[in-house]
């Protein structure tokens, strides 16, 4: 099962994801988790993105889409994936595509989640990450608080709100996904594969999209 999640930031995809990987055993993949990885592992395109990374400059999509053709012919690909917030803009669209022909590969669902934007703003701001970067668990003091306030029941270390987790910086985020982002759900939108779906609840939503792509 190959899938691709879209949706704006605070749209569950996380949550959705968690319970596609459980159900059909594949892998979700990121662009930040495969730099990440190709840095720490020294490897040439690993280096190249440090250098753009080490400048303060954006990482090109020639480099994303070579990290991302290495990872796709992984083991643990075989099964299967989930594109987890990638593509983000049509040019990485149209570049996965003709990435995924080269490779023998296609897509069996195109999900976009929809949430309206005060839903999105009252799950992000209310979201608290363990300040220990070993941890990183992640809360909601609405739906998902710590046991103690504050406090990781991890690890113990403190909670933290995430300086892009304000309301301000949310909005900022929201705006860079309705210019960059948000077209991808019409260049999609044709597609047999593609399916917009109401994501206020993430158990619903994911019976929704299992139910969708069991009818393909």
């Amino acid at each position: 099962m190959r899938l691709i999640l879209l949706g704006a930031p605070g749209a569950g995809k996380g949550t959705v994801a968690e319970l596609l990987i459980e159900k059909y055993g594949i892998v979700q993949l990121s662009t930040g988790d495969m730099l990440r990885s190709a840095v720490k592992a020294g490897t040439p395109l690993g280096a190249e993105a440090q250098g753009y990374m080490n400048r303060g400059e954006l990482v090109p999509d020639s480099v994303i889409m070579g990290l991302m053709e290495q990872r796709l012919q992984s083991p643990d690909c075989e099964s299967g994936f989930i594109l987890d917030g990638f593509p983000r803009t049509i040019p990485q669209a149209e570049a996965l595509k003709a990435m995924l022909s080269r490779l023998g590969l296609s897509i069996d669902g195109i999900i976009n989640l929809e949430v309206p934007r005060g839903v999105i703003l009252r799950r992000l701001t209310s979201r608290r990450t363990c300040s220990n970067p070993d941890c990183q668990a992640i809360y909601n003091i609405y739906t998902k608080p710590s046991k103690k306030e504050g406090v990781c029941d991890k690890c113990g270390s403190a909670t933290i709100q995430r300086d892009d987790e304000t309301e301000e910086a949310i909005g900022k985020r929201l705006k860079t996904y309705e210019e960059k982002t948000a077209p991808l759900i019409d260049y999609y939108r044709s597609e047999k594969t593609y399916a917009s779906l109401p994501a206020l609840d993430g158990r619903e939503v994911y019976e929704n999209i299992v139910a969708f792509l069991e009818r393909r």
